[in-house]
């Protein structure tokens, strides 16, 4: 049912009244030169393998989808297609088969949003970018976007808040060390320390989403159940935890105890070493 919807999204915002009067959709060509890629695109990382085969088949048929464009003031402005203008570059296509559209910024923006959400060629962190564009600088709320994209409120709010992770785990993601699935997961922990030693651990020990998913809620449960009168000993570990950026465990036995502070590598250690003051 939503992916008929998202397929209604972008019909609706291709729809007749956005055709110029010359005709609907009238097929052009330009030279590459008069064409610039927009600079909302919400997709900024291109497989150069995947554009390298786009490209020789370019070769081989040609161009048989045009790109949308709009113009502006230093020529054109792509709104959908920007993948297929990189490979027909890369194929030394001397001019590219274009649609022209008169519309505005709220608008081009919905259709190239749409496009990478249909074509499922936006990263995780674009997507949640791309939905905070649109939420802060158009004015879409969450329910809004969810309808026009074809995706669930639910599934808009966990991916915006994605963003909200500590730059550790951004990081994490952009390099692929972590999913999408594992980022939802960590966002259901509350200190930001408490996210990065997931995160580190996810990572350590080559955690699948579903192994992490289960992890995170035992943490979360085992919370749950503290007794009282371990209240105090919890929110202990939860400031060293703060402190030393990792798990940390103390096993009270009343007449003493011991504190454990795991670490995930030797440079997790000498970081931790060189906190408490050891020279």
């Amino acid at each position: 049912m939503l992916k008929r919807g998202l397929g209604r999204g972008l019909d609706a915002l291709l729809s007749n009244d956005l055709d110029l009067e010359g005709g609907q959709h009238q097929v052009i060509s330009l030279a590459p030169a008069a064409i610039k890629a927009a600079k909302e695109q919400p997709r900024k990382k291109f497989d150069q393998q995947a554009l390298q085969e786009l490209a020789d088949s370019i070769k081989e048929h040609g161009l048989l989808q045009p790109i949308l464009v709009r113009p502006n003031e230093d020529g054109y402005e792509i709104i959908a297609g920007e993948r297929r203008y990189r490979a027909a570059q890369m194929a030394g296509l001397e001019s590219i088969p274009v649609i022209i559209r008169q519309i505005d910024d709220m608008q081009a923006a919905e259709i190239s949003l749409v496009e990478n959400i249909q074509r499922d060629d936006l990263t995780v962190l674009e997507e949640a970018a791309a939905y905070r564009n649109m939420i802060d600088n158009y004015g879409y709320t969450q329910e809004m976007l969810a309808e026009k994209i074809g995706k669930s409120r639910a599934h808009v709010a966990n991916t915006v808040r994605i963003l909200t992770l500590p730059p550790e785990i951004i990081k994490m993601i952009e390099e692929g060390q972590l999913t999408a699935g594992h980022a939802r997961s960590i966002l259901a922990l509350g200190p930001v320390q408490e996210q990065v030693a997931a995160a580190r651990e996810i990572v350590s020990e080559k955690l699948s989403v579903r192994a992490t998913e289960k992890k995170i809620k035992l943490v979360i449960e085992r919370k749950r159940k503290i007794p009282f009168k371990e209240l105090e000993i919890a929110d202990l570990e939860e400031k060293l935890e703060r402190y030393f950026g990792t798990k940390a465990n103390i096993n009270d036995k009343r007449q003493g105890g011991k504190i454990e502070i795991t670490y995930y590598s030797l440079e997790d250690l000498e970081r931790i070493i060189e906190l408490m003051g050891v020279k």
